[in-house]
């Protein structure tokens, strides 16, 4: 059975970090792109970043470029989130997923964690 377990999230006030872990199971992610997302309360899921299984090329949103950074352990076969610098519209239900060909748009058909509240207080 393939897992993602994504934790990480928490209480943060504004301009503070956290970082997030999505750690698999039942699945090498040597062989997957890696993926964040993130639902906010009343808005669609939306692709923030991504990191590729080959090069370890990235694709960051512009809203958080140049303060969320991703990268992969394939020897812990995990993948993290950091971020930095947060802010109160960065609150959000924050979910990773994997699939040999993610890209930033939602697909279903993509394993998906079960997702982490992150919560940036003003």
């Amino acid at each position: 059975e393939v897992q993602l377990q994504a934790s990480g999230g928490g209480l943060v006030q504004a301009g503070g970090s956290l970082r997030l872990s999505c750690a698999a199971s039942g699945i090498s992610l040597d062989d997957y792109a890696i993926g964040w997302f993130r639902q906010a309360t009343g808005k669609e899921r939306e692709g923030i970043c991504a990191i590729d299984n080959s090069i370890g090329a990235t694709y960051y949103l512009d809203s958080v470029k140049g303060r969320f950074t991703i990268s992969r352990d394939n020897a812990k076969n995990t993948v993290y989130l950091q971020m930095n610098s947060l802010k109160p519209e960065d609150t959000a239900v924050y979910y990773c997923a994997a699939d040999p060909l993610l890209t930033s748009r939602v697909d279903d058909d993509y394993y998906w964690g079960q997702g982490t509240q992150v919560t940036v207080s003003s």
